[in-house]
């Protein structure tokens, strides 16, 4: 899983912001390792050197084999505040987007009918 980072020209860019953004991610999103194959994160000051409540910015996109890319946002105080916030909603995307994947795989190979019919019968007796 590659994740790469990007800050504006308001956030600085330092090696302690990418390790911090890199543990938080693959601690939450270990689970799916197998499935991702990259992560684009996006940290941005959306009112710049102004100032403001809530003003950071974090837009995670996730490349998922198989899938579309999922994309989430979380507007925060802090820096830390906000990648915890995206992350928290990518890893509930995936979640989802994933177990929607592996349903219709089901679906299409047929297990649902055999369960089923198994049902009907126990239901029928």
């Amino acid at each position: 899983m590659q994740i790469n980072i990007h800050t504006d020209s308001t956030i600085a860019n330092t090696a302690g912001l990418n390790e911090h953004v890199q543990s938080v991610l693959e601690s939450a999103l270990n689970r799916f390792r197998d499935n991702l194959t990259r992560i684009e994160v996006h940290i941005s000051d959306t009112n710049g050197p102004k100032g403001g409540a809530d003003d950071i910015r974090c837009v995670m996109e996730a490349r998922v084999a198989g899938y579309q890319p999922i994309a989430v946002t979380e507007q925060n105080a802090t820096v830390h505040q906000s990648v915890a916030g995206a992350t928290d909603k990518l890893k509930r995307a995936i979640d989802s987007a994933l177990g929607r994947l592996q349903d219709s795989k089901r679906h299409a190979s047929g297990k649902n009918a055999v369960i089923d019919t198994a049902e009907a019968e126990e239901t029928a007796e």
